[in-house]
């Protein structure tokens, strides 16, 4: 029954989750556009809203990056640059324990702000509120796998987390057997990571796809007017 478990939660779901996430986005982008929005209070409370999302997106862009690269990047990569396991357990540790703390006293000036503030709750979201709970509780799991990791500065257990995502992503059946005796406390880590796909096209998270990347170097100009009196005082290119 363990085995079965275990399959389940981290040999089939991820698919789910996977599948979810990609259909449930482009679905929603193609018939829900009126509701691709991020739903922002920044006119309430702003001074608090712009301290805790600059430091939450900062911190979590790092531990995106970090979980992304150091989770798919082939082993024999590390291995031919002399990266050793151990070597890459201390900077997952370094790194990742920095950003998180970064991302935490964010979330959590995010939290009180929407919790506690009754004008900002009251524009709130059942959906709002709930996401960024499971993200705050997914940062604070994310912070203390880093005592179980200070455990195993072998680094061996990283390569075990590599090789089932790796394994996942290149269908490998059974890949699932590979973390089946890990801490239960990063299994909770890895379940709520991928659940949080799961919900994503049915939150706000959706408005990371609407990252104007392309702003950046972008041609032409954006002609901005000033008016006085109803007529037009100044023009000029930004």
């Amino acid at each position: 029954m363990r085995e079965l478990i275990n399959y389940i939660v981290f040999g089939w779901y991820p698919y789910f989750c996977l599948t979810t996430f990609l259909v449930g986005s482009w679905l929603r982008f193609d018939r829900e556009q009126y509701t691709w929005r991020s739903g922002s209070s920044q006119l309430l409370r702003r001074r608090q809203l712009t301290w805790g999302s600059n430091l939450f997106h900062v911190g979590v862009l790092v531990i995106f990056v970090g979980h992304f690269g150091g989770l798919l990047t082939p082993i024999w990569i590390f291995e031919a640059l002399g990266i050793s396991y151990g070597l890459k357990q201390w900077i997952a540790i370094g790194v990742g324990g920095v950003a998180g703390m970064i991302a935490f006293i964010g979330m959590s000036l995010l939290v009180h702000r929407r919790l506690f503030d009754s004008r900002v709750r009251k524009t709130s979201s059942f959906g709002d509120i709930a996401i960024l709970l499971i993200l705050y509780v997914q940062l604070i799991l994310g912070m203390s796998t880093i005592f179980v990791s200070l455990q195993h500065l072998d680094g061996q257990e990283v390569v075990k987390f590599m090789t089932w995502a790796q394994g996942i992503l290149t269908l490998q059946p059974d890949i699932s057997s590979v973390i089946a005796d890990v801490h239960p406390l990063f299994k909770l880590h890895l379940f709520l990571g991928m659940t949080i796909f799961l919900v994503f096209p049915f939150t706000r998270l959706v408005h990371i796809w609407s990252a104007p990347i392309w702003y950046v170097g972008r041609r032409g100009y954006q002609v901005v007017r000033t008016r006085r009196n109803g007529k037009v005082a100044a023009e000029w290119p930004r």
